[in-house]
């Protein structure tokens, strides 16, 4: 295993996951109000769909990066309507108790949501194309081993923001009063509408 390669693959997965959008702010408003299994685990599962990303992009699966640039329209549409639906549901939603935990049904909703999210934006495919070609590692397809661990290192990089993130707002989570976490859904709730809008718009 190419240390060098893994590490490459995971300051890249660690700096796409950063930037914050419309999963950042639901794993912040998650974790606040479920606690950080369920912010670390919404994270994931932007991870999850990273790497997948990642692994077409290195196995130089040209084919199917072709196919879902080419319907990225609808695959945006469809991920903006979701977010609206997610951000008015934040927006409205009655906080719990402090100690509330998720259930497995729970953890596995929030996961596969992300996933979703994430997946519905296409172009994330070419941010790695072009990440390669930046990095000389155009070839990467035709080493199936060093492909793997570059996306291994990716999908472990981004966990890791996601890790930092939720235990570190997991720290404020005692800290809040219903009053305070009432707050949390309102603005995370329109902050993830109006990046559903924004994904409208750019549609048109």
């Amino acid at each position: 295993m190419s240390l060098s390669t893994f590490v490459t693959g995971s300051i890249v997965g660690f700096s796409i996951a950063a930037p914050v959008g419309p999963i950042g702010a639901l794993t912040i408003r998650r974790t606040l109000a479920q606690g950080r299994a369920t912010g670390f685990v919404t994270g994931l599962g932007a991870a999850t769909a990273d790497a997948a990303y990642g692994a077409i992009a290195a196995f130089g699966l040209t084919f199917i990066t072709g196919f879902l640039v080419s319907q990225q329209g609808w695959l945006r549409g469809a991920g903006g309507i979701f977010l609206l639906y997610l951000g008015v549901t934040t927006f409205m939603a009655r906080p719990g108790p402090l100690d509330q935990e998720q259930r497995a049904s729970g953890l596995l909703s929030a996961y596969a949501t992300t996933v979703l999210l994430t997946l519905s934006n296409p172009t994330t495919i070419l941010s790695f194309v072009g990440i390669f070609a930046g990095l000389g590692l155009r070839d990467a397809g035709s080493d199936y081993g060093a492909a793997s661990v570059f996306v291994l290192g990716v999908f472990l990089g981004s966990a890791l923001w996601w890790l930092m993130l939720s235990v570190g707002v997991g720290q404020l989570r005692s800290h809040l009063t219903g009053t305070a976490l009432r707050w949390v859904n309102r603005v995370s709730g329109a902050m993830v509408v109006a990046f559903g809008v924004y994904a409208l718009a750019g549609l048109l």
